[in-house]
C-alpha cells in the first residue's frame, strides 16, 4: 500500500492546508472551545476539510482518521489495516501565539505502525516527510518550488541525518507544555552528560529537530494524542531514530484510547555515549 502513495500529492494537499490556515492567521480569529477546553479555530475546520477531500479523491479506499473528526468508534477503526492520521493543525497554541510553530500533520498506519509522514509548517514554508524504504528529507521554500514527480520532489530536498556533530547534548521540550517530569529528566540528562543545550519548540516541529539531527533527545511526559506524533515518528524512524514508550517500545497507533502514553524521541547515536 505505502509504494502507491505519491509524495508529490501529499505536499500539494499539506500547501492547500496550510494556505487556508494562512489566511485565518493573518487576520483576527475566533477561538471556540473543544470538548477538553483547548483552543479550536476556524483554521483547525478549513484545514481538516482540504485534507479529507484531498485524500478521499486520491485514495478513497483508505479511511481518514482527523483530530477534527475523531469520533469514529473503536469498533469501526479496529477492523482498518490501513488509515490515514491527521491533525489539521499541530500546535494551536503556537497558533494563537502568533510565532509560528504550528503545523500540518499527515501520517499513513499500517497495523498500528507509521509508514508514511508529511509534516507541514505553513509560516516557516518548510515541509518534512518520509516514505517506508525511501528515507527522510526537508524541503525548504516548499510552497514556490516547482516539481512533477517524486523523484524531482526527493531531488529538491535534503535528505535528513543524524550524523550532525554537537559538542554538548541537546534537548527539545515543548514551549507550551513543560511539565515537571519533563524537567526532572532534564535535569538527569545533565548530572549523566555534564552541560546540556535546552532548545524549545512547538508542535510537532521538535520530532523534526531530532529528525534532522539538531536536538539529540526530545521527552514528552505530558498529554498527546496520536495525531500529535505520527508523521513526526514516521519522520524519525526513517532517518534512523526512535520513538519509544518509557518501557522502550514504540509508540503505537488505533488503539481505543487515542491518549498517547509519555514517550521520547531519541537519536540512536545518543545510546552509544
Amino acid at each position: 500500500m505505502v509504494e502507491n502513495i505519491q509524495l508529490i500529492d501529499l505536499l500539494k494537499i499539506s500547501l492547500d492546508a496550510g494556505k487556508e490556515i494562512l489566511q485565518v492567521y493573518k487576520n483576527n480569529f475566533g477561538i471556540e472551545s473543544k470538548e477538553d477546553h483547548s483552543p479550536l479555530t476556524l483554521a483547525d475546520k478549513k484545514s481538516h476539510e482540504i485534507i479529507v477531500k484531498g485524500l478521499s479523491s486520491l485514495y478513497p479506499n483508505i479511511p481518514v482518521l482527523s483530530e477534527e473528526g475523531k469520533s469514529i468508534p473503536f469498533e469501526t477503526r479496529k477492523e482498518w489495516n490501513y488509515f490515514w492520521l491527521v491533525d489539521p493543525l499541530d500546535g494551536t497554541k503556537e497558533f494563537i501565539k502568533k510565532n509560528g510553530e504550528f503545523t500540518v500533520n499527515i501520517a499513513l498506519i499500517e497495523a498500528g505502525k507509521p509508514v508514511f509522514g508529511i509534516i507541514y509548517a505553513p509560516v516557516l514554508d518548510t515541509a518534512y516527510f518520509a516514505k517506508k524504504g525511501i528515507g527522510s528529507f526537508k524541503l525548504v521554500n516548499a510552497s514556490t518550488v516547482e516539481v512533477q514527480d517524486d523523484l524531482e520532489l526527493v531531488n529538491a530536498s535534503a535528505r535528513l541525518s543524524l550524523a550532525i556533530k554537537k559538542e554538548k547534548i541537546s534537548v527539545v521540550a515543548s514551549r507550551s507544555h513543560l511539565s515537571p517530569e519533563t524537567e526532572k529528566y532534564i535535569h538527569q540528562m545533565k548530572e549523566k552528560y555534564g552541560e546540556v543545550d535546552i532548545t524549545s519548540a512547538g508542535s510537532s516541529l521538535k520530532l523534526c529537530l531530532v529528525a534532522e539531527g539538531k536536538a539529540d533527545v526530545y521527552p514528552r511526559f505530558a498529554p498527546t494524542m496520536e495525531w500529535d506524533t505520527a508523521a513526526g515518528q514516521a519522520i524519525v524512524e526513517q532517518v534512523g531514530g526512535r520513538v519509544v514508550k518509557t518501557d522502550g517500545k514504540p509508540l503505537r497507533y488505533n488503539k481505543e484510547n487515542l491518549l498517547n502514553p509519555w514517550f521520547v524521541v531519541e537519536k540512536t547515536s545518543l545510546f552509544s555515549m
